[in-house]
């Protein structure tokens, strides 16, 4: 009798066999390779991206990242939810023994092995990333973010019968449905969208017959979409930046420095206290951010310096100054990139770890800056009301 993972589908003649896996299972990994050995297809489809499958490849890729291009390419926050989300598979895998993602490296062995072509079927996962933020509101991205902080101190073990359950189309279904009313932005480019991303790709794999690995929570949209013909190019564009975000986010600063140049012009007691309020509530906050991340003094002393400018500049960040001159006096070493998974376990960890810690100071400056220009604004428009009333 065939395993229920198993799905089988008939597209224009070309046979699919969809095999849905929970990407911790050591289950999962005997499946993909036993079905691979059976069906002989022409191609191997898995649910990777060519920057995963690279880091698969190449495991000391990790070892060579360039912090500081990072920071300056603005993907310092990108890299640290990867990190984090990463790290909750990791967990689970340690617990039963077993690589996140091995039936995922199953696949890839299998196509090498019995000669099948190899289709990296999925989406960039940066892509990915840019059309959550984008399209998400401004709720569902701290929900997002709350969650994924979350799941770093989440030691809620799971067992691997919980794991073969979840990977029923029922069980699916419902917990889809509550992500959906949760995260709604979050599932339809998280999961909808790459359904359809992935559809197409399978079908167009070459040959007859085809394999596909996937994680089980893809295989109800694959199948609802299997039969559509859709346009990837659409699923791969970045939305741009709202005009009218980029014109508020020039209008602040404009309107923050006009208000205390007519405040100098008439009282210049006051705009001096304006200017002094701005420069304490943007530079102590970016300063305390790098000191909450563990900063080196320069780094903290750097952050406090800068926010003050940063902040009336839509195109700079606080962060991104002090993030630099932290990896320039701890530049994280290959023992810091190999330690990664053992330091993601703990706070501790997160806070020693140089990787995490170059990132988070880029982050909490961030954070630290965004809360000063709001609270700094604040008082700016208080003491410009005081004066002329």
């Amino acid at each position: 009798m065939e395993s229920s993972n198993i799905t089988r589908l008939n597209v224009n003649g070309k046979e699919i066999i969809l095999i849905g896996t929970a990407h911790v299972s050591k289950n999962s990994v005997t499946e993909v390779r036993e079905t691979i050995e059976k069906e002989q297809p022409d191609s191997i489809c898995i649910e990777l991206d060519q920057q995963r499958y690279d880091s698969i490849e190449q495991k000391d890729a990790w070892s060579n990242t360039d912090i500081v291009q990072i920071i300056k390419s603005k993907r310092a926050g990108f890299m640290f939810v990867n990190i984090l989300l990463s790290n909750y598979q990791r967990k689970l895998a340690e617990q039963f023994g077993i690589e996140s993602g091995q039936e995922m490296m199953e696949g890839i062995a299998c196509a090498k092995e019995y000669g099948a072509e190899l289709v990296l079927a999925d989406r960039s996962i940066q892509v990915t990333f840019n059309r959550i933020w984008r399209g998400c509101s401004f709720w569902e991205k701290i929900k997002v973010i709350f969650s994924i902080a979350l799941s770093v101190v989440d030691d809620e073990e799971i067992t691997e019968e919980d794991l073969e359950s979840l990977k029923s189309e029922d069980m699916l279904t419902a917990a889809l449905s509550e992500m959906g009313s949760a995260f709604k932005g979050v599932k339809e480019y998280l999961v909808d969208e790459r359904d359809q991303y992935l559809s197409q790709k399978i079908k167009n794999a070459p040959g007859d017959k085809v394999v596909a690995v996937l994680g089980a929570a893809h295989i109800p949209g694959i199948k609802e979409a299997i039969n559509k013909d859709i346009d990837v190019s659409q699923l791969e564009f970045i939305p741009p930046k709202s005009k009218v975000g980029k014109v508020i986010g020039w209008m602040i600063p404009i309107m923050l420095i006009a208000i205390i140049v007519i405040t100098f012009i008439f009282n210049p007691g006051s705009g001096w206290e304006q200017a002094k309020s701005w420069i304490l509530w943007t530079g102590l906050l970016a300063g305390l951010g790098a000191f909450i991340a563990g900063g080196h003094i320069l780094s903290i002393l750097t952050a406090i310096a800068v926010a003050p400018i940063t902040t009336l500049h839509p195109l700079l960040a606080a962060g991104w100054f002090s993030g630099i001159v932290e990896a320039h006096y701890r530049k994280p070493k290959v023992e810091d990139f190999e330690s990664l998974p053992k330091d993601l376990g703990s706070f501790k960890g997160l806070w020693h770890n140089k990787v995490t810690k170059v990132l988070m100071v880029v982050v909490f400056t961030n954070l630290g800056s965004s809360l000063g220009t709001w609270l700094g604004g604040l008082n700016i428009i208080s003491i410009f009301i005081k004066t002329f009333s």
